[in-house]
């Protein structure tokens, strides 16, 4: 029986990972659902994927799954059988193929249970996350881009929507979902009668977002089926005009996924039209930021001279002024 949590350094896993000359596929799914037993689901799981080699980051909890994997590509139908036979609500659960599978995204297997797969701060236990908005497909959110009475909104933070988004979708401005609900409630408070159309990156927020409108009093409620990587995907292969403009941010090692080729962001360090995100090399700072390549040089990676001057210390010595710091920036 394997071992139930990973055992070896994540620079090793890296490096294991980089190694591997067999592609794999990146997919992204999540599904609400009523979970009895999390943690003996999170165990089950956990081991089929090992024997099938996978790499993930999945959430689980009493509400359900949410699941970015990395799997090699001659073992994804056995991947989709094991999602199959693991609860009935997974058979046949939408996968979002990541437009991108050129470069590899994880490393590692890593499974956890949490209270909510999406924290999302809400406590009324009136609210009913099953009671969700109008599903659109790309054809849809089309028609509806070029309706004067829509209203796009970005559940997403404000580093994804800095590198791209929908045409005159509007911003909530905050880095997490719990703060964005409220205030999003607030933004729109005065448009109950337009049309509310809810995106995000897979679906799993907009979807709990569209939820929580209509639990508001909000009555024309919409998301889109899938977020932006499946309205990709789909507008690519039936030829419709892409109203999303730039790039995806993922979360995982690729940071984003080419969707058009507009560069709507700058480099946050010298303001040269630029969406490369990165994280600074201090790993003491690690600030995600966007840096263009003239940018990586001066700064060797860096957010500032400072990281970059620090970066350049014996290793002791960066550890010491760490610890008389008693933080965990640079």
């Amino acid at each position: 029986m394997p071992v139930l949590h990973n055992q070896v350094s994540n620079r090793e896993l890296r490096a294991r990972m980089l190694s591997e000359t067999e592609p794999r596929t990146t997919v992204s799914f999540y599904r609400y659902f009523v979970l009895h037993d999390p943690h003996g689901f999170r165990d089950n799981l956990y081991r089929a994927f090992t024997e099938l080699n996978v790499f993930c980051r999945v959430y689980i909890a009493a509400e359900g799954i949410n699941a970015q994997i990395s799997v090699p590509q001659g073992l994804f139908s056995d991947f989709c059988e094991v999602l199959r036979t693991a609860h009935p609500q997974l058979d046949n659960v939408r996968l979002n193929v990541a437009l991108d599978n050129k470069r590899k995204s994880f490393w590692m297997l890593r499974m956890k249970v949490r209270e909510r797969i999406v924290a999302d701060g809400i406590e009324d236990p009136t609210f009913n996350p099953e009671n969700v908005g109008v599903y659109l497909k790309a054809e849809d959110v089309n028609a509806m881009a070029d309706d004067p009475d829509a209203i796009f909104v970005d559940m997403r933070n404000h580093y994804e929507y800095e590198v791209g988004h929908f045409d005159n979708a509007i911003q909530v401005p905050s880095n997490t979902f719990r703060e964005q609900l409220p205030m999003v409630l607030d933004m729109l408070r005065n448009e109950k009668d337009k049309k509310i159309v809810m995106y995000c990156t897979g679906g799993i927020r907009c979807e709990k977002a569209s939820a929580w409108m209509l639990h508001n009093g909000f009555k024309k409620v919409y998301h889109v089926e899938g977020g932006i990587i499946e309205y990709a995907r789909r507008s690519r292969a039936k030829g419709l005009p892409m109203r999303f403009s730039g790039k995806n941010f993922v979360f995982d090692e690729r940071l984003g996924e080419r969707i058009t080729s507009e560069i709507i962001a700058h480099c946050h360090q010298c303001g040269v039209p630029c969406d490369r995100h990165t994280n600074c090399r201090n790993q003491y700072c690690h600030l995600l930021f966007i840096q263009c390549f003239v940018c990586i040089e001066k700064y060797t990676g860096c957010c500032s001279l400072t990281c970059r001057d620090k970066l350049s210390l014996p290793l002791p010595e960066q550890r010491s002024r760490r610890a008389a710091r008693g933080d965990r920036r640079g």
